[in-house]
């Protein structure tokens, strides 16, 4: 059957497809070090479940909701944003929340919302490995900003004012940032705020999947809380599935001018229809203040991971590849600068090779930095337990001493 050059053109999900491979190899009976994960392995808080428990008893939970999710739901994600951005209300009086299947639907959403064929989208290498393929589903054209290890992974607002045409009709900015693991500082939020204000019709979509899992004072701040007037021209996407360790249930949300959620609204209506109305309704139920005392426990095994990380770094003499981790799940290993690279002799990206000898010599399974629009590099997670995680961390870096 001949199919569309649309999705013959779709790239699969690197980071699905290694899921799924841990899985299978751990069913063959393998140990494997899964160091791809983007989730946590523990189950919701208590709290969060025993709500889900309640919401079987009704009716509702079964049965459609609106195709944007519930407005009360709705309005509940709207305030707990204004909240915890420290946004008076008044600011978003012309805006609203649209709940979705995951931030991932929220993505497809929105730039299906604004963008055009032809139209360029600017994104921040490293990226999560989704952007350009919904930037090119919808006809548009990715455009990359590069860093690296140097700037702990931090593009410069110059370069990103280099790469602007005519053309230019949106930028994706994440952080906290996957793959990195970091956020940008704000003297970057306040430089990117500036830029933005030179110009008034790029659209910003603002990836704040991570900002709750920074485990490094000063937490995340973002552009439109330093200049307001920016909120016209920001979509923020957001979700529970890292807060709320609730990957699976997949419930997504967009935060927009009002204009912008009722056309990604009309998108959705045509395609999913209403996200899950059980866990709407556990949401709307569930008292969003547990969330802190849920993740604080989280965020300090994400730091004692990266330290044992750093620290085995400088044992190592490799602390030239290592730079401070402060926030999401994550950190990119920068293979180039290793013994072990010597003995490819070239410049070509060999992040695939690399990952699959870490893994069928190792039993270590990471993500190819090439996904990520990072050469000759990997994503590691952070989350796994702390036994596991360092003998996968020894196994690394005695890989990476190999000449």
């Amino acid at each position: 059957m001949l199919l569309s050059t649309r999705v013959r053109d779709i790239q699969d999900s690197i980071t699905m497809k290694l899921n799924e491979k841990a899985i299978e190899l751990t069913e063959e009976g393998r140990v494997v070090y899964n160091l791809s994960g983007g989730q946590l392995p523990i189950k919701p808080l208590p709290e969060f479940i025993e709500k889900i428990h309640h919401q079987l008893n009704f009716l509702k939970s079964y049965q459609y909701s609106p195709s944007a999710g519930f407005v009360a739901l709705r309005k509940k994600l709207l305030k707990h944003f204004a909240d915890t951005r420290h946004l008076s209300a008044d600011l978003l009086e012309n805006w609203d929340a649209i709940v979705s299947n995951g931030s991932k639907h929220s993505l497809y959403n929105a730039l299906g919302a604004v963008v055009n064929p032809g139209d360029e989208v600017i994104l921040l290498a490293p990226y999560w490995v989704t952007y350009p393929e919904i930037i090119k589903f919808w006809g548009a054209t990715p455009k990359i900003v590069k860093s690296n290890v140097y700037d702990a992974f931090v593009p410069a607002v110059d370069d990103i004012r280099k790469l602007v045409t005519e053309k230019t009709k949106a930028i994706i900015v994440n952080s906290p940032n996957n793959p990195s693991g970091v956020h940008y500082s704000d003297d970057w939020m306040r430089e990117f705020a500036a830029f933005l204000k030179e110009r008034p019709g790029l659209i910003v979509i603002s990836d704040e999947v991570y900002a709750d899992l920074c485990y490094f004072d000063p937490k995340p701040t973002y552009f439109y809380q330093i200049d307001k007037s920016l909120l016209a021209q920001t979509i923020v996407v957001h979700a529970i599935s890292k807060t709320l360790a609730a990957t699976g249930l997949r419930l997504g949300y967009a935060i927009a001018p009002a204009e912008v959620t009722a056309a990604m609204g009309r998108i959705q209506g045509q395609t999913t229809s209403g996200p899950n109305s059980l866990m709407q309704r556990s949401l709307l139920d569930f008292d969003l203040s547990h969330l802190e005392s849920f993740l604080t426990p989280i965020r300090n095994h994400i730091r004692l991971n990266a330290a044992f990380l750093r620290e085995k770094f400088r044992e190592a003499n490799l602390g030239h590849c290592w730079y401070q981790s402060t926030s999401a799940f994550y950190f990119m290993i920068d293979f180039s600068r290793t013994p072990m690279f010597k003995r490819f002799g070239d410049e070509g990206d060999r992040s695939d090779v690399i990952s699959d000898e870490l893994l069928n010599k190792e039993g270590i399974l990471v993500v190819p930095g090439r996904d990520f629009g990072i050469p000759n590099s990997a994503r590691i997670s952070l989350v796994i337990e702390e036994i596991p995680f360092q003998e996968a961390i020894s196994k690394i870096i005695k890989y990476l001493k190999k000449h």
